[in-house]
């Protein structure tokens, strides 16, 4: 880890917040529950606990692995509906293969990010490739939940493949992290994800001692999660290690610092750094719906049972089971 990375960063655009930028202080920093989604592959809830006033428009995020599989271990989601959000799948290690019932579908790889705007309702499955089952390996990833604004949620699904190679690169002023840009934009350098609820998400990598301080828009909130290693948040440089996550106030730039000595298994600092302009509308979640109202809830449920969702294609190229 990770898949996408540069041999020497100082090659790359270098961003720093100026001067006069006004440090986001540290509000939080919560640590995410582990559990197992889907068939059972492990997760953690980076967003538990975290009230949905400083989430917003992010509803939740799942860390997938870090895991080595064994043969015949990897595991993935059935069947399964989502309607009024979109799902970003990052793949940080490991493949997943994708498939729903209108048709689309693909595989995603180290590095790769399969954006799925659910919009209006369809089903889908995530399973790994038979041949990951078979071999066994290394899989990591994030499943990140964004909404969508009551204008958008009916909208028709949206696909968007962005590839590893792809995202923007970016680094610090002395080339000590190494930024990866996938949606959205940092201090004007823009990401390939297309977004209907505007966004920021970064996959900074940060080697021991090395600090980044970012311009971060002051209509955004600001979240860090740590997928592997540990530093600090915050000009009061607030501790923070694997699987926590940090929840900044307000202002027009974020610091985060990895220390001196990782863990042996962790060379550098993992962190994803998330920001979007909160919606301020109510938002009724249930399962795999996300509507404004519980009567929406009540019709996306009753929409799936009819099967106007779609249906699961007699024939696909997946093996049974699968997220």
């Amino acid at each position: 880890m990770p898949a996408v990375t540069v041999e020497n960063p100082l090659t790359l655009p270098r961003v720093a917040a100026p001067a006069e930028a006004r440090q986001r202080p540290v509000l939080a920093v919560t640590t995410a529950p582990s559990g197992f989604e889907g068939e059972g592959f492990p997760v953690r809830r980076a967003f538990a606990g975290i009230d949905y006033k400083h989430l917003d428009p992010f509803i939740m995020m799942d860390q997938m692995g870090e895991v080595e599989y064994a043969p015949g271990e990897p595991k993935g989601t059935p069947w399964h509906p989502h309607r009024g959000f979109e799902t970003v799948t990052y793949i940080i290690d490991g493949v997943f293969d994708h498939q729903d019932s209108q048709g689309g579908g693909g595989t995603i790889t180290n590095g790769d990010t399969q954006w799925m705007t659910a919009g209006s309702g369809l089903l889908h499955i995530e399973a790994p490739p038979e041949s990951l089952v078979v071999s066994g390996g290394l899989f990591h990833g994030l499943q990140l939940w964004v909404n969508l604004p009551a204008k958008d949620k009916m909208m028709p699904p949206r696909y968007q493949d962005i590839r590893g190679g792809q995202v923007q690169l970016l680094t610090s002023p002395d080339g000590g992290a190494l930024l990866r840009v996938i949606a959205g934009e940092l201090d004007g350098h823009a990401g390939p994800g297309i977004t209907h609820t505007p966004i920021t998400m970064v996959h900074a990598t940060l080697a021991p001692g090395a600090e980044i301080t970012l311009p971060w828009r002051e209509d955004f909130n600001g979240l860090a999660y740590v997928l592997a290693g540990r530093g600090a948040v915050g000009a009061e440089r607030r501790p923070i290690h694997l699987g926590q996550a940090a929840v900044f106030g307000a202002g027009s730039a974020l610091t985060v610092r990895a220390d001196e000595k990782q863990d042996a298994s962790t060379p550098d600092l993992e962190v994803v750094l998330l920001g979007g302009r909160p919606i301020r509308e109510p938002m009724a979640h249930y399962g795999p719906f996300v509507m404004n109202t519980r009567a929406e809830l009540q019709q996306a449920f009753e929409d799936f049972q009819k099967g106007r969702l779609g249906t699961i294609p007699a024939v696909h190229g997946m093996s049974e089971g699968g997220m």
